[in-house]
């Protein structure tokens, strides 16, 4: 499929299923990092021509990582039905972190950077009959599970969760999102440091591509050791069948 028309279908499915709801939703919500994968969902669902929140929710951000997801805002801003909220959760984050003092993980608290996002998108997703987008792609949610469960993985659709982390680049270029963002090192944004994904994971996305269509790959053994940590964020959650009820 042409990447222009990978971009219509995605936008098109949205619409579809927006419509098919008992419900139609008045908006999509979607949060925005300045990352190459919320860039590409939020301004395609900008093109649906659907009331689009692309909401910025700093935590202790990155300044140069903030900084791109204002910069994204204001290009956005090319769409009419675009609103771009930005909403610090610093304040919240820091109760978080005294309140929770004695139970100290620093993945722990990265995580619930990704959990206080989510909580926020849902409580704007309320107030304006809504539906929240998730942003993650097919490496992310179904290769290695990098998503935080009950964060960013608490989502309403995925419209962009059966494209590999290349076919979003392309799309990125097809759309014009800046430059910037499109070859900015990709960071998860949880981390004061600033660690990109390929510190985290050990493996570039491109490597984790080559895994997943060839089991041959040199790459493969490390993919699989990661995949296996984290399926339990990718399968159903377990439920205890009583038998002879």
């Amino acid at each position: 499929m042409k990447i222009f028309d990978r971009i219509e279908y995605i936008k098109n499915w949205i619409i579809k299923y927006c419509k098919s709801m008992p419900k139609e939703p008045d908006s999509l919500i979607v949060g925005i990092s300045g990352g190459i994968d919320s860039s590409v969902v939020s301004t395609i669902c900008a093109m649906t021509g659907k009331k689009t929140f692309a909401v910025s929710m700093p935590i202790q951000q990155n300044q140069k990582q903030h900084n791109l997801s204002l910069k994204h805002q204001e290009w956005l801003k090319n769409y009419k039905n675009i609103v771009t909220p930005i909403i610090s959760l610093d304040n919240i984050f820091k109760n978080f972190q005294t309140t929770l003092s004695k139970f100290n993980s620093l993945q722990g608290f990265a995580n619930l950077r990704s959990r206080l996002r989510m909580v926020t998108l849902y409580q704007e997703a309320q107030s304006n009959n809504g539906i929240v987008v998730g942003t993650g792609n097919k490496v992310e949610d179904f290769g290695v599970g990098f998503f935080t469960k009950y964060g960013d993985g608490g989502i309403d659709i995925a419209p962009i969760a059966d494209c590999t982390k290349t076919e979003v680049w392309e799309m990125g270029r097809e759309l014009g999102i800046l430059k910037e963002i499109i070859d900015a090192i990709p960071t998860d944004g949880l981390w004061n440091d600033a660690r990109s994904d390929e510190n985290q994971l050990g493996l570039s996305y491109k490597q984790i591509e080559a895994a997943m269509n060839n089991s041959n790959s040199k790459y493969y053994k490390k993919y699989l050791k990661i995949r296996t940590l984290s399926l339990h964020k990718m399968k159903p959650i377990p439920v205890c069948k009583i038998k002879d009820k």
